[in-house]
Formats: C-alpha cells, structure tokens, sequence
C-alpha cells in the first residue's frame, strides 16, 4: 500500500517523489515552477510535462495585466488553530524528507527568497486555501501552516508581513517562496530573488504591543461598529470580485462588500459579531473558498 503526499490538490504515492531538481540563476519566476534563467522542476510540472497536471501554464510567470499591488497592506498577525491539511510531521520530496516544526516560536532564518505567480494563482496551496498571488501569502518548506512571518529585503531594507499558508521552494537554497504582491513590496521582482531574513511573529504579543501604542486590536480586525471583516480574495478584476462576492455571500448567509482602489478588488465578509465570523469561517474553509483572513476595517 502507497502512503501518499498532497502537494496542493494534487495526490500521488511518495514512492514517486524520486526526480530530480534542475536548480539554475536566479529567475524571475519563483521556485514553484522553472523559468526565466531559473526556478527548477517541481513535481507537478514532471506531471505537466508527461501530459497530466492540472495547470494550464507549464512555466509560470507574471501576471499578464497586474493591478497595483504597492498598497496591499501587510497581512494581519492573528491567533490562528493549525490548518488540518499541510502540517504533517514529515513529508518526502524528490528524495528529501521535510520535518515540519511544532511551533514557529523563535524562528529565524536567513537566506534567497524567491517568488511564484499566475501559473498557481487560483489553484490550491498546501493547507487547502486558494493561492492569490495579489495577497500577502508565502510558502515555506517546514514552518507551521499557518505561520506569520516578517520577511526583511537585505539588500533595501524593505520588509512585509506575510502569512504562510503553503509548502515550497524544492529548489537549491531557496528558503521561502512569496506572492506577487510580497515580492513586489520588496522590489524583487525583476532580479527574482532576494537574500533576506525571515522571522516569526506571535500573534498575540504583535497585537499586544500595538494594542500598546493605542492601536486597535487586530486580533478582531474589528471596524469602528465593532464587527469584523473576513477577506476571501483579492483580485484584479471587477467581474471576478462580484462573482466571488455572490458565492461568498452565498455560503456564509452575510453582508459581503468589494473595497476597491480600481486596480485591486477585495472581497470581504461582514461586519460580522465574533461568533458569527467563526461560523462564516468554518462555512468558507469547508468550501473550495478555503480558509479567509481577517481584516482591518
């Protein structure tokens, strides 16, 4: 009998995890998929490229029409259970095994951050949320799902908040895999990669300490009535945000808004009183919407 590993929706035996990586520059194209002058192969496009897959880009790349993505704020660190996909103790791939650590408390690391894109955007991630690429979102080889993470550019100082909620890069010395939006904040994007330092934020002493300098509590994202948003997706495009807007609304049986700069439409649910948007979010995790993040107001 196969035990098997899920590499985004994507389940096959472990016993076929045996290919191998072909590392390369640095690449415009993130360590999820090989382009550019880098990137390298990952299982799923061996799968692509044998004629199987479910992506409809063999090599990813940038999104063809970005919107502006410059005021994406950084995501908000909030306590969150770990997602019940994406968190086992160990997992194999092209022969090396991955540990998958406890707990984020105290972690640092630093080295090469690479970025993915439109060939994922749309398609699960690890823990079962859907990938937006104009969200702030990472990939990490052995961070619990999810983690808060603060990402440092150390070549310009530049840093994001970023929730990790996926598994990558399987490439060379790539230590972390970020959206469009997180890399573009970190002006990284053309040269592809970045040496940077990454550190684990605990949501509850973050929210202490703004808490502490006057700010609302983002534990709540609470909006000045005192309810609560819940973002489903970010996206670029009107008609896609209403249509995301009515199968939110859909599901949760709650107001749903689209905030808009005209660039970037953001779906969110509420205001909601706090026992509501647990249940809003159990109903969006349950569906192929995945796992919303809260907001602020």
């Amino acid at each position: 009998m196969y035990r098997y590993l899920r590499l985004g929706v994507l389940l096959l035996p472990l016993g076929v995890l045996t290919g191998c990586s072909v590392g390369g520059g640095g690449g415009v194209f993130g360590a999820h998929g090989p382009g550019g002058g880098g990137g390298g192969y990952t299982l799923q496009d061996k799968i692509v490229s044998s004629g199987g897959g479910r992506y409809t880009q063999r090599i990813d790349s940038m999104p063809a029409n970005p919107p502006d993505v410059s005021r994406v704020p950084d995501a908000v660190p909030v306590p969150e259970e770990r997602s019940r996909r994406g968190n086992a103790s160990t997992y194999t791939v092209f022969g090396r095994t991955y540990r998958v650590m406890p707990s984020s408390r105290g972690f640092t690391q630093t080295g090469v951050a690479s970025w993915y894109g439109s060939k994922f955007h749309g398609h699960e991630t690890s823990n079962g949320e859907i990938y937006d690429m104009f969200a702030m979102t990472a990939a990490h080889t052995s961070l619990p799902l999810p983690t808060f993470v603060r990402v440092t550019n150390l070549e310009n100082n530049r840093q994001v908040i970023v929730r990790v909620n996926d598994r990558g890069p399987f490439v060379g010395n790539r230590v972390i895999d970020l959206s469009y939006a997180a890399a573009y904040r970190l002006d990284m994007l053309d040269k592809g990669t970045a040496r940077v330092r990454i550190e684990a934020i605990d949501p509850v002493q973050w929210q202490a300490s703004q808490n502490s300098r006057g700010r609302q509590s983002n534990q709540s994202a609470a909006s000045a009535n005192g309810g609560i948003f819940l973002q489903v997706g970010a996206l670029g495009n009107a008609e896609a945000a209403q249509r995301l807007q009515a199968r939110a609304r859909e599901l949760t049986q709650a107001p749903v808004r689209v905030v808009s700069d005209q660039t970037l439409y953001r779906v969110q649910v509420g205001p909601l009183e706090e026992a509501s948007a647990e249940v809003a979010i159990r109903k969006l995790e349950a569906s192929e919407l995945g796992r919303p993040f809260r907001v602020r107001n």
